[in-house]
């Protein structure tokens, strides 16, 4: 899939591209990866099936990076992984299959953004604007017809970065989102919502010529 298109430049002199994490296991652990020795972490299971113990976790989802279209994208400044964004059909996560909280909105299987992760270093640069683009042009890439996340409502306010994970709806509507329903979630006190854009067939990438 390359890198979505032409590369973005958050800096003067600063490269930005985001890859599939196909074939990138040992990024999405520089990323998202517990490396304390016999430390505890989500190692992005939550949504897909927290049932698999810890230690397993590791290895299901390097698993998962072998194979296309793999679990997510990562983002680089200047070729050094800087974030993650996991997005995958929402069949493939067992806890958005079984949820209470958030709404089937139809009965199409959406691809879903579901959490973003940027490391230490690297924050308050956009980089999240850079890996939401890129996870839409994934998507599309391997026939998504539609896409969704489930941000948070902070309005213009600043979101701390453990509640933040998930996104905000002001960032999916900069991407191009609508509101489809309202969750019954919270992130940081702050209300879910469920935010979705189609992706027609004829439908160009962003910075596409035209």
């Amino acid at each position: 899939m390359g890198n979505h298109g032409a590369q973005q430049r958050a800096e003067p002199g600063e490269r930005i591209d985001v890859r599939p994490a196909v074939g990138r296991y040992d990024d999405f652990y520089e990323v998202v990866g517990v490396k304390k020795p016999g430390g505890k972490g989500c190692w992005c299971m939550s949504y897909r099936d927290s049932r698999v113990p810890v230690e397993e976790r590791p290895g299901y989802m390097q698993d998962l990076c072998k194979t296309d279209p793999g679990p997510g994208v990562l983002v680089y400044v200047d070729d050094v992984v800087a974030g993650w964004c996991s997005i995958a059909p929402r069949s493939t996560y067992r806890r958005l299959m079984n949820t209470r909280t958030i709404p089937f909105v139809d009965d199409r299987d959406p691809w879903v953004a579901v959490c973003f992760v940027i490391r230490a270093g690297y924050r308050k640069r956009g980089l999240m604007h850079h890996l939401l683009a890129g996870a839409v042009e994934h998507a599309r890439a391997h026939g998504a017809e539609v896409v969704e996340g489930y941000p948070a409502d902070v309005g213009h306010e600043r979101v701390d970065t453990t509640s933040g994970y998930v996104g905000t709806v002001r960032m999916f509507e900069a991407a191009g989102f609508h509101r489809a329903a309202e969750t019954g979630g919270v992130s940081g006190g702050r209300r879910r919502w469920v935010m979705r854009r189609e992706l027609a067939p004829e439908e160009e990438p962003p910075g596409a010529a035209g």
